[in-house]
């Protein structure tokens, strides 16, 4: 019988974006439980230096759809988790067209960016670990997303291609796949939807959130955050390329 690892990363230096809450949040207090230095970057000040105080990392106020910021940042990356991400909820023909580039720059453009500045210091230590926070409508599509969907299908081709790419440097890079979690950017999407819907609120959590999953509540931010930790343990050294759905069986129909 094998001595069950535990994930250990002493030494080692994380970044994670959107890492004043949820998702986020809850990644990089896993990371720094398990021994890494933790950056939290985030476009609020206040809630990046509240999490990066509480887990003895540090902070970094940042609006990453300046893309040229990020080639400041410390690129003595040895785990980037690409989480941060908003939600516009609109028919296509409506969309606002600042917003579309908004999203395709936040999630796909900056977390290209990300990988670059940190691909070099992972691939001369021969290991890191680019842990990209998908989603459901990576794999699947929604009306009224057209910018979320498009941009995390492009993550979804980003990750594969530095799956690939960093395979002999000892890189792995994996999307993670959560249907709705419990965070503010689903409860935001609470109101919009209502109205594009044109039902109510609860209606919109049990009919359309919970609709397609088979396990009917929201995942928790913590159960993401673990997986996260997973992909970086030694069990988790042979997983790349790989999209990770913690969707309640929703891609199963």
């Amino acid at each position: 019988m094998t001595t069950p690892q535990v994930v250990d990363l002493s030494g080692k230096r994380a970044l994670v974006t959107g890492g004043g809450s949820g998702i986020g949040k809850a990644a990089a207090e896993r990371l720094a439980a398990a021994g890494a230095h933790v950056t939290v970057v985030d476009l609020d000040p206040e809630r990046a230096g509240e999490v990066a105080a509480a887990i003895g990392g540090t902070a970094v106020p940042m609006d990453l759809t300046d893309l040229d910021l990020i080639d400041e940042l410390d690129p003595q990356i040895d785990v980037l988790v690409n989480n941060a991400g908003v939600q516009v909820v609109s028919p296509i023909e409506e969309f606002p067209v600042d917003k579309f580039h908004l999203i395709l720059t936040l999630m796909l453009e900056a977390p290209f960016r990300l990988i670059r500045r940190a691909l070099p210091h992972m691939y001369a230590g021969e290991w890191g670990r680019v842990i990209n926070i998908s989603s459901v409508h990576g794999l699947r599509a929604s009306p009224f997303k057209s910018a979320y969907v498009s941009a995390k299908h492009g993550l979804e081709g980003l990750s594969k291609v530095t799956a690939l790419e960093g395979a002999s440097h000892g890189v792995t890079s994996n999307c993670i796949n959560p249907a709705y979690v419990r965070t503010p950017l689903v409860e935001g999407q609470l109101a919009d939807q209502a109205k594009t819907q044109g039902i109510s609120e609860d209606e919109v959590i049990e009919k359309i959130m919970l609709q397609r999953a088979a396990i009917k509540r929201l995942i928790e931010p913590s159960e993401v955050g673990e997986l996260v930790a997973y992909l970086c343990s030694p069990a988790g050294s042979f997983i790349t390329g790989s999209s990770m759905t913690m969707d309640g069986g929703w891609t199963a129909h």
